[in-house]
């Protein structure tokens, strides 16, 4: 007599840590794709995807499987199931299988009364059908009772030992099923491995495919760092899936042992002696049932574990594959890169050698000191351009890129020095015909002072004292060059060949006034100051007529206007001034015409205390308003 053996093989914890694995596993595909950058490698991913996605759903099915076996052995052996507790629940597996005979012994009865329904007629055909009626709901409330008491069993069978058995097994399964999509702990309808590729690996294949090969220096050095990273990665991938196959193997194990076990009794049944006793047939025919039933519900859990095997083999080999070709071509790179840089230096030695031997020439054949500064200079220029030139066109994958990282510098340039350029650029409009030179006075800003150093960025300025004067006040003031393109401030110099300004003395004398012996007595006594230097005005009249031959000039002599005020009478005497002497001009024509004044009685000035006589020497500005 055969006797049914208990369930062999994996207990519910090790199956759901096989399954918690197992998801880690899978969500460690996102890492695959992360890294793939290459035609090949996207083309690997695609299948990895589809054996990863078969390899989950695998382990479901033998998840359930061996869920069913420990539910099915749970059930047909409780006894064993309960352990030390199996005496709390003996009145309850008694009822148990009490409700089981009674439903056998019902349907029983129901089918003899179907057979002689056949045969009756009459009454008594009248008199089975009301029994049959009567029979079928007997049954209906047994078989009821008996499946309400069978639930209770296996879940009393579940929460006996480690409470984990049958019913808790098959609830964590399915929440770790739901944890991940449906298509992926569901059979599949068809063949494995045919779920087609998504729009994901599509456009991950493309962007790949139209990827250039690096040529450059940058691009090869990014490049290897990337297949460092890569490797380190689908090492990684590799012990993971290692460890995954032999967690699968292990659990086969004793698996297989039980299939073989079952096959080794399977032959002892069917070499046994033929019996015509038809108990000892009974009896065998009971235990090829049990045998069988046993060895489908092993192979059950087998066949997922045996598929996943395969697929795990598959897909480390692949993996394997992977990482020789990202070594292979890290190899490859790493070469070119390093050979690169040799010609890149020996390049560079060669230009800086010919750069030498050009420094050498110029010291040799040219001796004036000018000369030789400005082509030591071009050979600077041209050298550092060479140089990066050829730097660029190393460091670059193609010309593309060189002119892509051109126009980025130079936007860079162009927006961190737009004052730098500005200032460059204005140093050519300073230095141009009506531009400025060392020695020059100007204003700008409302600074006066000589110009002292003009710079390519900046100019200097000695700052000239206030009112006129022309000693220094001791302070330089520096000007960005960029001020020429500044519309708020103004730069005024003196034009080319001439040194002369306007000065203008102004007297507020009272109504009584005669205002003709006024302004003769004003004009002789400024005019005979300025007989001393007239030839010298006059001189520098016919430059500034030559030099602006299309805007004739009026003769430089004193000028004289008089004006009525509230104040009472003004005369203003205007005249040219050397600007070398302005400041003794100004003292000497200021003593004439205080001289004059106490001389002419008709010239009288306004009452004390009210400005009677004023100095401008800056005729650029207008008075000041009066309050």
């Amino acid at each position: 007599m055969f006797r049914c053996a208990p369930a062999v093989g994996p207990d519910p914890a090790n199956v759901l840590q096989f399954l918690h694995q197992t998801i880690d596993w899978y969500h460690q595909v996102d890492l695959e794709r992360q890294i793939a950058t290459e035609p090949e490698d996207a083309l690997v991913l695609n299948d990895n995807r589809q054996a990863a996605d078969e390899i989950v759903r695998l382990a479901f099915d033998f998840a359930r499987a061996r869920e069913q076996s420990i539910a099915r052995q749970t059930v047909s052996n409780p006894a064993e199931s309960q352990g030390t507790d199996s005496s709390r629940y003996q009145a309850l597996l008694q009822y148990s299988s009490k409700l089981d005979k009674q439903v056998k012994e019902t349907q029983a009865e129901l089918e003899s009364f179907r057979v002689k329904l056949e045969t009756a007629t009459g009454q008594k055909r009248q008199a089975l059908g009301s029994a049959i009626a009567e029979t079928r709901s007997e049954l209906e409330l047994a078989e009821a009772r008996r499946d309400a008491l069978r639930s209770m069993v296996e879940f009393v069978s579940g929460t006996s030992a480690n409470g984990l058995g049958a019913t808790g097994l098959r609830a964590q399964i399915e929440t770790l099923a739901r944890s991940l999509p449906a298509a992926l702990t569901e059979p599949p309808k068809s063949g494995a491995l045919n779920s087609p590729p998504n729009e994901q690996f599509n456009s991950a294949l493309m962007v790949a495919a139209n990827k250039p090969k690096p040529s450059g220096i940058w691009s090869l050095t990014s490049d290897i760092f990337t297949l460092s990273r890569k490797g380190h990665a689908l090492d990684q991938r590799i012990h993971m899936t290692d460890a995954l196959a032999q967690g699968s193997k292990d659990l086969r194990a004793p698996l297989i042992t039980a299939l073989k076990d079952l096959s080794q009794h399977g032959d002892e049944l069917a070499n046994r002696p033929e019996s015509e006793d038809p108990a000892v047939l009974a009896q065998q025919k009971k235990d090829l049932d049990a045998l069988t039933l046993q060895f489908k519900q092993t192979s059950a859990a087998v066949l997922p574990l045996s598929k996943q095997g395969i697929l795990l083999g598959l897909y480390q080999r692949s993996l394997t594959n992977w990482q020789s070709s990202v070594k292979s071509r890290y190899s490859a790179e790493l070469r070119s890169l390093l050979i690169r840089l040799a010609l890149l230096v020996i390049v560079l030695v060669g230009v800086i050698g010919v750069g030498e031997l050009w420094r050498r020439t110029i010291f040799r054949y040219i001796q004036d000191a000018h000369r030789r500064h400005q082509f030591l200079l071009i050979r600077r220029i041209v050298l550092w351009c060479l140089t990066g030139m050829i730097v660029a066109f190393a460091f670059a994958s193609d010309f593309g890129s060189v002119a892509t990282f051109a126009g980025l510098l130079t936007a860079g340039v162009a927006v961190a020095l737009q004052n730098v350029i500005l200032s460059i650029v204005g140093y050519f409009f300073l230095i141009g015909k009506y531009g400025i030179r060392v020695g020059d006075r100007v204003q700008i800003a409302g600074v006066t002072g000589e110009v002292i150093d003009i710079g390519l960025v900046r100019l200097h300025l000695m700052e000239l004292g206030i009112s006129g004067s022309e000693s220094p006040s001791g302070r330089v003031v520096a000007f960005s060059n960029s001020i020429v393109f500044q519309s708020t401030a103004g730069l005024f110099k003196q034009i080319p060949g001439t040194n002369f300004v306007w000065h203008e003395i102004t007297l507020t004398l009272s109504p009584d006034s005669d205002y003709g012996v006024v302004e003769e007595r004003l004009r002789k006594a400024v005019e005979a100051v300025f007989a001393e230097y007239r030839q010298d005005m006059e001189q520098q009249r016919q430059h500034l007529d030559k030099t602006l031959r299309a805007t004739p000039t009026e003769a430089m002599q004193p000028k004289s206007r008089l004006r009525l005020t509230p104040e009472g009478l003004v005369a203003a005497i205007r005249f040219p001034v050397d600007l070398q002497i302005a400041t003794e001009i100004d003292d000497r024509v200021t003593r004439e015409l205080l001289k004059a004044i106490d001389q002419e009685p008709k010239l009288k000035l306004v009452a004390p205390g009210a400005p009677s006589v004023k100095l401008r020497t800056d005729l650029s500005k207008p008075d000041a308003p009066k309050r």
